[in-house]
């Protein structure tokens, strides 16, 4: 059957950063887990909001990873703010991971034990 990592968070981003980070999504477009993106039908004030959730098997997980980073690296806007965020990823067998989006790259890091309780 194979192992699943669920995978589940959120990336911050202006109307530009918006706009790199769909032409990044599309390039790496699979009809399947591409569908883990998603976003408010509206659009509330100043900061996009970006999202993903879904349960991958862990053979796509460099696919995901590889568009994270990507994204990540998107230029900062004119007031210096880069494209931030956070996923948390669920690994039947390693356990859970912290993915930072920040200062322009993926930081992935042991999670903190505050968020155990979604491994139950």
């Amino acid at each position: 059957m194979g192992v699943y990592v669920s995978v589940r968070g959120w990336l911050e981003c202006d109307d530009k950063q918006l706009a790199a980070f769909q032409e990044i999504v599309s390039s790496h477009e699979d009809e399947h887990y591409s569908h883990g993106w998603g976003a408010p039908r509206r659009h509330i004030n100043w900061t996009h909001y970006v999202f993903y959730g879904a349960d991958i098997r862990q053979s796509a997980v460099d696919w995901l990873v590889g568009q994270i980073r990507e994204i990540a690296r998107i230029p900062a806007n004119a007031d210096g703010d880069r494209v931030r965020g956070l996923f948390l990823s669920s690994h039947e067998i390693e356990g859970t991971a912290e993915w930072q989006v920040r200062e322009g790259r993926l930081v992935i890091l042991p999670c903190d034990v505050r968020h155990r309780y979604l491994d139950e």
